[in-house]
């Protein structure tokens, strides 16, 4: 068990650092200003300096001009500022704006970065530039480069004013300039359900870890069916107050969050380790961590926006896609071990049940990285976790299958599975606190 740990450890651990050179979208204004169409970008410029291919990727560091982009965040604001101005031709080459059809250029107007600050942080600087509109232009069509990552653009200035979410290159439908473009509740809840799921699978390792926590506790239905309705009642709340405005976590206290959420996971672990069903107080533990949990998805949902008039519907959206990612998450691990349960129940062998199991863990997840590397280096890196945790929960229930005795499944699948969550949660606290 301690050897599965470590090597559970080792294998996941790694993912964590997201957080020091996270990929966050552009997020930008357009607006119409005498006779030129103005937009103001917030966001990483660094990473489009340093010429790194945003599609995709999660992580900075994972980047081959990774030292090029830590260089650039070092810079103070005047370097940094002359850096994006020398590279604003090739960014100005990259984006397109099409007024009524016609391909018209852009000009920089200005870039303010802020203090460098903490280097491992990521700093958002803001960039301005123009588009000339020939007199009675009606519309608009903006093209952002798929290596440029995700764009998040918003039309002010007018009524029902356009929302748009631009990624994977090309470009956006075409926005009437005077407005009445405005994204319907329905798009807007239909759109952000995948950005929610996306959070849960393959992104947000933390949230995948706490529901595995709970799902390990107990072979019956009843105490996982409280548990998770109470992680989901607490981070639906903060969700929704944080998102509007009503709670409002500074960025340099988000470390804070972080570190309590890791300590979650660490919680729930090790309680699954020396109990075998659920104390009256652990749901309304697991609501009180629900609620930071829920701090921590509104900070993702934030950074990507909401648009004006649909809010609410995004945020239903953004919601439905968390839950559908968690019951995702819950689903396949019920599909590996139902075996191993049903065995460690009847005190049974079943060899060709172990064999399976085996094939998964050593032939079908291996094979698995195949399509998954056809989507490129950022998708094994994102995906990969999450496939050896399949194989290692699979070689656990090849195990338990093997031995003929009863609740072989809590000795020989969960509380291993446990040891290594808790472990792994262990080293995030202390990555969080003092790393």
């Amino acid at each position: 068990m301690r050897a599965v740990s470590m090597i559970t450890v080792l294998a996941i651990t790694g993912a964590s650092a997201a957080t020091a050179h996270e990929v966050l979208p552009t997020i930008g204004d357009m607006e119409v200003q005498g006779d030129a169409l103005s937009f103001t970008l917030e966001g990483n410029f660094e990473s489009l300096v340093a010429g790194i291919d945003l599609d995709g990727l999660e992580d900075t560091e994972a980047a081959p001009e990774a030292d090029t982009y830590d260089r650039l965040r070092a810079l103070d604001p005047a370097a940094f500022e002359a850096e994006v101005e020398a590279y604003w031709p090739q960014m100005a080459e990259a984006i397109t704006v099409l007024v009524d059809g016609t391909d018209v250029p852009v000009e920089l107007v200005g870039v303010q970065v802020p203090d460098v600050g903490d280097v491992d942080l990521v700093r958002a600087s803001t960039l301005q530039f123009r588009a000339p509109l020939p007199e009675g232009a009606e519309s608009v069509q903006v093209g952002w480069p798929a290596e440029y990552g995700v764009l998040v653009l918003r039309q002010t200035g007018v009524e029902a004013g356009w929302d748009g979410y631009l990624s994977g290159g090309g470009l956006s439908d075409p926005v009437q300039l005077g407005g009445g473009n405005e994204m319907s509740g329905l798009s807007a809840f239909v759109q952000f359900i995948p950005v929610g799921v996306e959070h849960i699978v393959p992104l947000g390792l933390d949230h995948i870890l706490f529901v595995l926590g709970l799902f390990f506790l107990s072979t019956r239905m009843r105490p996982l069916l409280w548990q998770v309705t109470a992680f989901t009642a607490a981070h639906t709340v903060t969700l929704a107050l944080a998102t509007l405005g009503y709670v409002n976590i500074p960025e340099e206290y988000m470390w804070l969050v972080e570190s309590i959420i890791a300590a979650s996971i660490v919680y729930v672990a090790v309680e699954n380790i020396f109990t075998d069903g659920l104390n009256p107080w652990r749901p309304a533990i697991i609501f009180g961590f629900g609620l930071l949990h829920g701090l921590g998805f509104a900070s993702v949902l934030t950074a990507y926006g909401l648009p004006d008039g649909a809010v609410i519907p995004a945020l239903l959206g953004f919601n439905i896609g968390v839950e559908l990612g968690q019951l995702f998450v819950i689903a396949i691990a019920f599909i590996i071990v139902a075996s191993a349960i049903r065995l460690s129940v009847d005190g049974q062998v079943n060899k060709v049940a172990a064999a399976v199991y085996m094939a998964v863990a050593v032939l079908v997840v291996p094979l698995a990285l195949i399509p998954i590397s056809a989507m490129g280096p950022e998708a094994v890196e994102a995906y990969l976790p999450l496939l050896f945790m399949v194989a290692l929960l699979a070689g656990l229930s090849a195990a338990s299958c093997a031995v003929e005795r009863f609740d072989t499944y809590r000795h020989m699948v969960a509380m291993p599975a446990s040891v290594g969550i808790a472990l792994v949660g262990a080293y995030w606290v202390v990555e969080r606190v003092f790393l």
